[in-house]
């Protein structure tokens, strides 16, 4: 009973109570059950986002080097990274260019504020035959959540207009600085004319910048690190439902240090 209490094993309770197990080293062996428990459920996550899920889902507050020791000693490693490369050519024939109003500045005291929006490329495979799927994704850089979301098989301008006019439709009246790259979607007159209907001013990076879309840029390196580089997608539902499976994750359940060991909605709700 008192090791179920406890969560310890028995040869750890006994070797306590006879005075060979320091109350320190008893810690120890509780923090390292929980430690591999979420190492178990999400292989991806390094010691830092370990710890991150120990203080937010478990109440327990211990500092980094101490869980990147047990960490080591468990040889308890995350899944390898990828590094994620993405910045999308200048259109060649711009109809509306904007200049970079966000200016690199990634801070939003209130939702709605600031958005940012980008298109991402993702491959399935059908035996030797390459097919490949496009998400464009709206982010808020007040709380870091995904606004709104549109996945499809084409690069185009409706994959864009879409995902612009889900984002409208879900939060009528607000009004923020609206920033992208210099793709050709988001050159489009036709874009910049539904973005001043919406009462949203457009901003845009400078050739060659994506630091100055590094928020939206970070999340598409997130993304693809924990869900999609490793992986070898055959069908495209398999693809399309990881895609949406791990957005409702990242919102609802991902807590990021720069939003204090936050999720997204919780962030949002906190900033209301």
């Amino acid at each position: 009973m008192c090791c179920r209490i406890l969560c310890v094993s028995r040869s750890a309770y006994y070797r306590w109570t006879s005075g060979k197990l320091s109350r320190r080293a008893i810690e120890n062996e509780q923090l390292t059950d929980k430690i591999e428990k979420i190492h178990i459920e999400s292989p991806d996550k390094g010691y830092r986002r370990i710890n991150d899920d120990l203080r937010h889902d478990r109440g327990i507050h211990v500092n980094d080097k101490r869980v990147l020791r047990i960490c080591r000693a468990r040889d308890i490693k995350s899944t390898i990274k990828y590094a994620y490369h993405g910045c999308t050519r200048q259109a060649k024939a711009p109809q509306y260019l904007a200049e970079n109003l966000l200016n690199r500045q990634f801070h939003a005291e209130k939702p709605n504020k600031k958005w940012l929006t980008d298109v991402t490329e993702f491959k399935w495979y059908e035996g030797i035959e390459v097919h490949k799927l496009y998400l464009s994704a709206i982010l808020d850089l007040c709380d870091r959540c995904i606004v709104a979301f549109e996945i499809g098989e084409h690069n185009d301008n409706p994959l864009v207009f879409k995902t612009l006019d889900k984002a409208v439709r879900k939060n009528p009246g607000v009004h923020p600085l609206f920033h992208s790259d210099r793709g050709f979607q988001y050159t489009n007159r036709t874009f910049h004319n539904k973005l001043g209907k919406a009462g949203m001013t457009q901003s845009m990076s400078r050739v060659a910048h994506c630091i100055d879309n590094g928020p939206m840029e970070g999340f598409w390196g997130i993304l693809k690190r924990e869900r999609y580089y490793g992986r070898h997608f055959t069908h495209k539902q398999e693809l399309i439902r990881m895609i949406e499976r791990y957005i409702r994750y990242y919102n609802t359940r991902r807590v990021q240090r720069n939003l204090g060991v936050l999720t997204p909605l919780e962030k949002y709700k906190q900033c209301l």
